[in-house]
């Protein structure tokens, strides 16, 4: 068995160590400080002897290392040979993993009945599956970016330790989960836990190798934890290594779970960068300091409102114009005003075509048919003409749509006073003249 020493060692970046086994393109060594995939955390890139390491698996409790396809192998069972881990991307999946913990150190702080169902660090931007009580909103992932960076700026010890899984489980407040975290899980009864803050596991940032927490006096032991969990990746040995951390989006991947995605390193600046740009932009175009820009949100928002109320009221006095203004004729003993509408739909002529009838107008009823793809009929009756008020006439207007519908296809329904149907399979103009001749 060949565990990695990545782990307990993550600062060392250049190894020597014999070569146990080839396997094609696959090569087990007796020792190797490259980092396996697991838990969330890619695997290292890197060199063996010059050949490029293409993947690093863990397979049967070996660290097996996948050299590139076009490489030509020349390694055999016993040669000595000099691995040299990628520092950038290694520095990066430290900083972004250790990143994580502090995010879900800020995340105790803010929500109840906290879970942790896993993470992922890409190139580019790092997720953390949670679950709360209640889902994370835009204000949670304020403070969520404002209590994380506020503990690199603390600048707080991080170190890692073996205990037995009862011990571990027992540790106030730890995140465990085997499912998300099987590279904390190191064989047998032996849990790594990884402290952030505090002195629960303060130490010198190695693993003591025998079951027991990492030795040394790194931090205050009655301080209490930013973060507790069992983990197997790599980390920085202080959250000020990990610098500014930019919070990008939350979604919601599954019930109960909010995924809350960041970014650390380049990407975090360049993110905090645009933010900033566009907020100064915002606030150019608002003629308001960046400060003040909810504020001016808001007017500018109530402005929008009124000026939308406005234009509703409007467009709903020109709708009854034209509904007024359509070609009357008489039916029933009922003054009629029948005719096609164009770019309306139904619910926008529902309350100038009820406001248009009866009152101080001279019309009874308006039976409006709409045009385009799917033409419609929407009919209105003044009040009192299902009783007979209007000169004797007799008017129900969803029994007029149920006519229609039933000449026309389509369907529909309504009261006395207003009703509509859809979906009518004629010319509107045609619908109109027999409205007209009924």
């Amino acid at each position: 068995m060949t565990a990695s020493r990545a782990p307990a060692e993550p600062t060392v970046r250049e190894f020597e160590a014999t070569v146990d086994r080839v396997d094609g393109r696959e090569v087990v060594l007796d020792e190797t400080y490259f980092y396996p995939e697991s838990g969330g955390q890619p695997a290292d890139r890197g060199t063996l002897d010059g050949h490029l390491v293409d993947d690093v698996v863990e397979r049967e409790g070996e660290v097996v290392h996948a050299l590139a396809p076009d490489a030509a192998v020349d390694l055999a069972p016993g040669d000595e040979v000099t691995g040299l881990v990628d520092d950038a991307f290694r520095t990066y999946c430290a900083r972004a993993h250790t990143a994580s913990h502090v995010l879900y150190g800020a995340v105790r702080r803010i929500a109840e009945d906290l879970g942790y169902a896993g993470f992922d660090i890409s190139e580019t931007k790092v997720r953390v599956d949670l679950t709360t009580a209640e889902p994370l909103d835009d204000g949670d992932l304020v403070e969520l970016e404002r209590l994380a960076n506020r503990a690199v700026w603390d600048s707080l010890s991080v170190s890692w330790g073996t205990h037995s899984a009862e011990a571990a489980r027992d540790i106030d407040g730890i995140a465990f989960n085997t499912k998300t975290e099987e590279g904390a899980m190191s064989g047998g009864d032996a849990v790594r836990v990884v402290t952030v803050g505090g002195g629960a596991d303060a130490g010198d940032g190695t693993d003591a190798g025998d079951g027991t927490d990492a030795g040394g006096a790194a931090a205050d032991p009655d301080a209490e934890p930013w973060d507790v969990a069992a983990c197997g990746g790599t980390h920085v040995e202080n959250t000020a290594e990990i610098g500014p951390i930019a919070v990008l989006e939350r979604s919601n991947p599954g019930e109960g779970v909010t995924r809350v995605e960041f970014a650390v390193g380049p990407t975090a600046i360049d993110e905090l960068g645009a933010v900033h740009a566009a907020a100064l932009d915002a606030a150019t175009t608002l003629d308001a300091r960046v400060g003040d820009l909810p504020d001016a949100v808001s007017r500018l928002r109530d402005e929008a409102d009124r000026l939308e109320s406005d234009l509703r009221d409007a467009r709903e006095e020109l709708l009854a114009a034209r509904l007024r203004d359509l070609p009357t004729a008489e039916v029933d003993g009922a003054r009629w005003a029948i005719g096609a509408v164009d770019d309306a739909d139904p619910n926008e002529l529902r309350e100038p075509a009820t406001e248009a009838v009866g009152g101080d107008t001279d019309l009874d009823a308006i039976a409006a048919v709409g045009t385009g793809d799917a033409p419609f009929v929407v009919v209105a009756a003044a009040e009192g003409t299902a009783d007979g008020d209007a000169a004797g006439a007799e008017i129900d207007a969803g029994e007029v749509v149920g006519a229609v519908t039933d000449e026309f296809g389509g369907g529909g329904g309504g009261g006395p006073t207003f009703a509509q149907g859809g979906g009518l399979d004629a010319d509107p103009e045609a619908v109109a003249a027999w409205l007209r001749e009924r």
